[in-house]
């Protein structure tokens, strides 16, 4: 029973560990709830519930969909955002342009070398 309690003291200080590199590396922009250095304190404090309360409510979710996007307001898939879709046509139109370029240039270089080889 000894050794139950030393692995679960193990895996509390492991996660109250984890929980405060996680409080203090995440930006200010994505704490919710409370300020970032009282979050801090309060994993430190609480082990290990102030931690599992950090990760549920006190961090915004990185994979969370934006909020116009989520309600409908944005586009959903590239061929249904204008601004990709412009971006396409100003890349087509760069590739066909330096590729007239490239051609314009190696006539150029065609005609120098006939040029100095007579």
């Amino acid at each position: 029973m000894a050794r139950f309690y030393v692995i679960l003291t193990v895996l509390f200080v492991a996660f109250t560990i984890f929980s405060l590199i996680d409080c203090i590396r995440t930006e200010q922009s994505r704490v919710r709830a409370l300020p970032k250095a009282l979050w801090a304190v309060l994993i430190v404090l609480l082990t290990p519930f102030s931690g599992i309360l950090w990760f549920a409510l006190g961090k915004e979710r990185s994979g969370r969909a934006p909020v116009s996007a989520s309600r409908g307001g944005g586009p959903k898939a590239p061929d249904d955002d204008p601004e990709f879709l412009r971006q396409l046509g100003a890349d087509t139109q760069r590739d066909e342009r330096i590729r007239e370029l490239e051609a314009r240039l190696a006539e150029l270089d065609d005609d120098q070398n006939n040029s100095t080889s007579k």
